[in-house]
């Protein structure tokens, strides 16, 4: 059932479905059509007795023969459909009516025993005579035959109970067959209809898969299940699209910014080599600035694969903890004192909890601190303040243009005024992203007086809860 196509299954359980519908509405039919039949075979039993014992009750003599005299018909009853016949003691047989006499039973014999004084006792049998099956409704009388007590037998042939029935039977199949074959068809029409929108997303999904073209839709019309669903894959398609563009910008960003410091490191690295090979030493002047030259490359060049390893690691960090921001804000501040010995750094940190990966928010807070060390001129001051959750860092640097503030986290934008400096433009892209996998929001904006104001804002709490408290102590 299961390999089968989606279309023949709905098509197979629609038919089957009716089919056992249908089938139990027939069974059911007959089975009352021959409850009823029955009934009515027994009722007409009944009052064919009737009818014979009130016939019978006025003859003065009662003629006991085997079979019908000539004229046929003397009592008068149904020859054509009812038979009726006096059973004695002993088991000798009256005929009364019908064409012939028909088998009697021992239960029979026992009922014309049971003397006229005694209350009337009837029975219902079937007996078989010849090729044909009669119902047989026996009762004993008041009548007296020859000395012998008598019961009266009436019997009409079961085939007028089994014929109508066989023909029903046959016409129920055949209305059955019909049922299903006409529910088979509007099954598989409904598939075919219901599943057209299917077969639409079945095919986009196939030239997707040939094609690798995300820009295909699916046409939405409806609110229905099928509908739901092709909107669901549009947005499905529309984010792979948009994660293939950004994927290919990273690669095209990545690759341009690689260019700058390798082409410098090529550059310095043939003077080297040339010098050596021509036996003219370089100047120790020039020669020192260009080994400096060579390391400062060198290091852009690991500062940008680490930010771009930074980069691409789920967004969804597994190993999420307690983290004390306060103390990994102490801990960059030290960092930023060493890289910024001519600046006045100040802090007021109180402490603070946090949910998050302890190492990225460490990265995140030192590349903010970084920012404004690198633009803070000398002899600047930059102020770090941790209070309730909001974490500011606050330099004096040339600031921020206003139309610049809505691209500042954006991959590898540099302000064009810092383009000359060191930095790939990925730290405040690191710093968005960390912030926000903890929870909290991180904005710049221009400071009261000039330079930037950074602002971070993390959910948290003022103490460690009890199982991190002893981890942080």
């Amino acid at each position: 059932m299961s390999r089968l196509p989606l279309r023949s299954r709905l098509t197979l359980l629609t038919a089957s479905a009716v089919a056992v519908a249908v089938a139990l509405a027939a069974l059911a039919c007959w089975l009352i059509t021959r409850g009823q039949l029955n009934a009515q075979l027994d009722g007409s039993l009944s009052q064919g007795q009737a009818d014979a014992t009130r016939q019978l009750s006025g003859k003065r003599a009662i003629p006991c023969t085997d079979g019908p005299p000539s004229d046929r018909g003397q009592f008068g009853i149904n020859p054509s459909n009812v038979s009726a016949q006096l059973v004695l003691a002993d088991g000798t047989v009256c005929w009364i009516t019908g064409s012939r006499t028909f088998p009697t039973t021992g239960e029979d014999t026992r009922i014309a025993a049971i003397p006229p004084s005694e209350p009337q006792v009837s029975v219902t049998h079937t007996v078989k005579d010849g090729s044909r099956r009669l119902r047989v409704r026996t009762s004993s009388t008041g009548f007296i035959i020859g000395g012998q007590t008598a019961a009266l037998s009436v019997a009409r042939p079961t085939s007028d109970v089994t014929d109508p029935l066989t023909t029903l039977a046959w016409v129920l199949l055949a209305v059955a067959g019909g049922g299903v074959l006409c529910a088979a068809t509007a099954g598989l029409w409904i598939a075919r209809t219901g599943l057209r929108p299917v077969d639409a997303l079945t095919r986009t999904v196939e030239h997707i898969a040939r094609t690798e073209d995300l820009n295909v839709r699916i046409p939405v019309s409806g609110e229905d299940e099928i509908a739901r669903l092709s909107a669901s894959f549009n947005a499905m398609t529309s984010a792979l699209a948009s994660s293939r563009d950004r994927q290919q910008q990273l690669i095209a960003d990545a690759g341009h910014e690689l260019r700058t410091p390798l082409t410098s490191l090529r550059t310095n690295i043939e003077l080297l080599e040339r010098s050596e090979a021509t036996g003219r030493a370089l100047p120790p002047d020039d020669r020192r600035a260009l080994l400096a030259s060579v390391k400062a490359q060198m290091t852009e060049l690991a500062v940008l694969i680490g930010d771009l390893q930074e980069l691409s690691r789920p967004d969804a960090g597994p190993n999420l903890t307690v983290v004390p921001l306060h103390e990994v804000t102490k801990t960059a501040l030290e960092r930023a004192r060493l890289r910024g010995r001519d600046l006045k750094l100040t802090a007021a940190i109180t402490p603070w909890f946090v949910r998050g990966d302890a190492a990225a928010l460490e990265r995140a807070v030192v590349n903010l601190m970084d920012n404004a060390v690198k633009f803070s001129p000398a002899g600047a001051e930059v102020e770090v303040r941790l209070h309730g959750g909001e974490l500011t860092v606050r330099d004096h640097g040339p600031g921020i243009a206003a139309e610049e503030l809505p691209h500042v986290f954006e991959r590898f934008w540099r302000s064009p005024s810092a383009r000359s400096l060191p930095g790939s433009g990925l730290g405040l892209s690191i710093v968005a992203r960390t912030v926000q996998q903890s929870g909290g929001e991180v904005s710049l904006s221009p400071a009261p007086g000039g330079g930037t104001l950074a602002t971070v804002r993390l959910p948290g709490a003022s103490t460690a809860p009890p199982a991190a408290a002893s981890a942080v102590s």
